[in-house]
């Protein structure tokens, strides 16, 4: 009997908090009008959304690590934290953070895992995640599973950050991020393992063009199995190698300091 209640309690904590979850609406990668925008989803199973911190605007208080759950919206798990006045909020798991574990928000925070600052208070060689483009936006930067940037430099209002994929770039000093490497780091060796998975997580068969009908792709027809039979396009008769498709003249480029190519 009393194991039957101890099983009973310990999946009690694996649902997620109520109070921080919605439905997440499936459009199956079709835009307002119904037509297929996005190609290749469809299918998955329902979900919930988690409502995650991003903001990290409960300033100067502490909050008590009490549970580490799976988000289904994400590749990096979440860790959800509970301050003093009862109040629930779900994080991104950094790494080696654990449950009973202390975090806080704001500029006299200790340099520690899980704690968010702003730029100008964490020194230089310190791993970061979950990066403002603007103060008080919200982390919009490095949240994927094993994802880290590093404080390399400070220059007047601006500190430089490098980013995982090796650029340098200038954020200004009142950005706040979260200090840690974000969890999950082992999620890129996954193996899927079978198609139903895939479509269980929402994703739909990709078809090569050749295979495919001379009306559905450029490189559709000919008999049996027949090469592209021109320079590689897309389904829309676009470039598909080489061609470089965007302006490089955007607004934000004045802030890179060191391309990642």
């Amino acid at each position: 009997m009393d194991k039957t209640k101890k099983i009973i309690k310990i999946s009690k904590t694996m649902e997620p908090e109520k109070s921080l979850i919605t439905i997440l609406k499936k459009h199956s990668g079709r835009d307002s009008a119904g037509h297929i925008s996005v190609r290749h989803q469809g299918g998955r199973q329902k979900r919930y959304y988690r409502l995650i911190d991003f903001k990290r605007d409960k300033r100067d208080q502490p909050a008590k690590v009490i549970n580490i759950e799976y988000d289904p919206n994400r590749n990096t798990k979440i860790a959800l934290i509970q301050y003093k006045d009862g109040e629930k909020r779900y994080i991104l798991q950094p790494v080696d953070l654990k449950i009973g574990d202390s975090v806080m928000a704001g500029p006299k925070s200790e340099i520690k895992i899980g704690n968010a600052l702003p730029l100008k208070n964490i020194p230089i060689g310190i791993q970061v995640h979950n990066l403002e483009l603007i103060p008080g936006q919200g982390g919009k930067m490095i949240r994927g599973a094993g994802g880290a940037g590093a404080v390399v430099a400070k220059e007047g209002n601006y500190v430089h950050i490098k980013l995982p994929s090796g650029e340098v770039r200038r954020f200004m000093e009142d950005c706040y991020a979260t200090v840690g490497m974000v969890g999950n780091i082992t999620y890129k060796d996954q193996i899927i393992g079978k198609a139903g998975r895939r479509i269980l997580m929402g994703i739909r068969p990709t078809v090569r063009g050749t295979a495919q009908d001379p009306r559905s792709h450029p490189h559709g027809g000919g008999e049996g199995r027949s090469g592209e039979g021109m320079h590689p396009k897309t389904p829309w008769g676009k470039p598909a190698r080489g061609k470089k498709t965007r302006n490089r003249n955007k607004w934000s480029n004045k802030f890179i300091v060191f391309r990642r190519k």
